[in-house]
């Protein structure tokens, strides 16, 4: 059995040409609900055979209907999918909520963020336009974008259905087919996609999933040579590993690797205003967001009236099963909570001081990943916790002085994803847009990685390229130019 319910469990193979298939070799994995540690589901493991056909499927789609489909008929297509998305909102809230530990009201937004993502690049498709150039009398010269071809996606497990949304929404608009590879621990509501999609009306093969591990078909779809680009959203460590496999094809790569992002409060600031999302970005989905805000850099004048109110904002943080919808869920996994408890050791061994900590409901289940969300406070630049991302409810509070120092201290670490800057000095504002090395800067907010209309990406070790907004649409393509001499 492909897929359907098993023993009273979801059973799920891999969706490849518009159908259910076991895994080549027929293994399985089991999925864990975070909340309670019991088995949620089963998936295919998959492996590079199961990527061999998957890409066999998406080269016959872009030979075949999608790929003599307008710009304007795929946008009407993304159309209909957003819009069945939305008629299914109360099944994937539920699956994202047992399957990633988001608490309901985070996993339904992600819901919603989905069908914007593809009612944002459904209206997009054909808008994306070529330029004529200038050049020799007697010559039109004309530029145009076509897509690449078959794309790889591999999606993480902390927000499945948003970085499916930014990834696969754009490339489909370009007209490229797409084969995805989901994160072995959280992967349903992206497998359900593809048969909301399906039944919309996508053509066959132009969307293919297969599920399994990283180090297997993850590696399998990076590898393949007949991938024409690949989008990854992940590690550091794995995001290397992903474009040395595809530099051997010579393929262009995204990469969206996480970060170590600051937000920057100087003593002119809306206090008030910025004390929901100094706390918000950094444990928001239990700090398990590549943009979360896990630095919080504070000029000295009101650096302890900060800490005591970020303090009595963490004093009512409420940890607890996933479908208790409280501030927090789990983390993804018990291995995720044994890291992020690596981290609070190492902050107890060294010395660092708890400024404040949440609470794990007295109810919680015995078996779930919880971690008791931590602000730390006076933490040295340099120390591991100041430096490294933890992927979980800790976030690390410092003083600085002088604006100078609030730079250094923003540009301190490897990563360069995101920066918040909360001050009313306009000149301020735009010396620190511009010093601070970040994809994005919000001045006196903080989007947490923005909206479906920003265009996301990071630099130094956050990664390059961009998604989200109109700019992705241009990744997801190769620019032509053709020559045409009339004389």
């Amino acid at each position: 059995m492909a897929h359907g319910i098993e023993n009273g469990q979801r059973r799920y193979g891999n969706f490849i040409n518009g159908v259910w298939q076991d895994a080549v070799q027929g293994e399985m994995l089991t999925l864990k609900n975070p909340s309670d540690g019991s088995d949620l589901a089963l998936i295919a493991r998959g492996t590079a055979a199961d990527i061999d056909l998957a890409v066999d499927a998406a080269r016959a789609a872009l030979s075949g209907l999608w790929g003599k489909m307008t710009a304007t008929e795929r946008g009407r297509i993304l159309y209909k999918i957003s819009e069945a998305v939305l008629r299914e909102i109360d099944l994937l809230t539920v699956l994202e909520a047992r399957d990633v530990g988001k608490p309901l009201t985070q996993a339904r937004a992600d819901v919603v963020a989905l069908a914007r993502y593809l009612e944002f690049y459904g209206a997009s498709a054909d808008k994306v336009h070529g330029d004529t150039l200038p050049y020799q009398n007697g010559f039109t010269v004309l530029s145009v974008y076509e897509p690449h071809g078959v794309t790889g996606h591999i999606i993480p497990w902390n927000y499945p259905m948003q970085i499916l949304g930014r990834s696969l929404g754009a490339a489909l608009a370009m007209g490229n087919a797409a084969v995805v590879k989901p994160a072995e621990e959280a992967c349903l509501t992206i497998l359900e996609f593809a048969r909301i999609a399906h039944e919309a009306g996508l053509p066959t093969g132009a969307l293919n999933v297969v599920t399994g591990l990283g180090g297997e078909a993850g590696a399998a779809l990076s590898s393949h040579p007949q991938v024409n680009h690949i989008s990854f959203t992940g590690s550091l460590r794995t995001g290397e590993a992903v474009q040395a496999a595809a530099a051997k094809n010579a393929v262009p790569v995204t990469l969206e690797l996480g970060g170590k992002s600051p937000q920057i409060v100087f003593a002119d600031a809306d206090i008030e205003r910025a004390l929901p999302f100094l706390v918000n970005a950094g444990i928001q989905n239990a700090g398990q967001t590549c943009s979360a805000s896990s630095r919080i850099l504070v000029q000295r004048e009101v650096y302890e009236q900060v800490i005591a109110a970020m303090s009595e904002r963490y004093h009512a943080l409420k940890v607890g099963a996933a479908e208790a919808d409280l501030s927090l869920g789990p983390v993804v996994s018990a291995r995720q909570k044994a890291i992020i408890e690596d981290y609070l050791q190492l902050a107890k061994q060294d010395g660092l001081q708890v400024a404040a900590q949440g609470e794990i409901v007295s109810d919680a289940p015995k078996n779930g990943a919880y971690v008791r969300p931590t602000l730390l406070r006076d933490v040295p630049p340099q120390h591991r916790l100041a430096q490294e991302e933890i992927f979980g409810p800790v976030q690390v509070i410092m003083p600085f002085d002088t604006e100078e120092e609030a730079v250094a201290l923003a540009n301190s670490t490897p990563y360069g994803l995101v920066c918040g800057v909360w001050t009313k000095d306009g000149a301020r504002q735009l010396r620190m847009a511009h010093a601070v090395h970040a994809g994005q800067v919000f001045i006196n907010n903080y989007g947490a990685g923005g909206g479906i209309e920003l265009p996301f990406g990071g630099v130094k070790r956050s990664g390059h390229g961009r998604e989200k907004g109109f700019e992705a649409l241009y990744g997801f393509a190769s620019l032509k130019t053709i020559s045409v001499y009339h004389g």
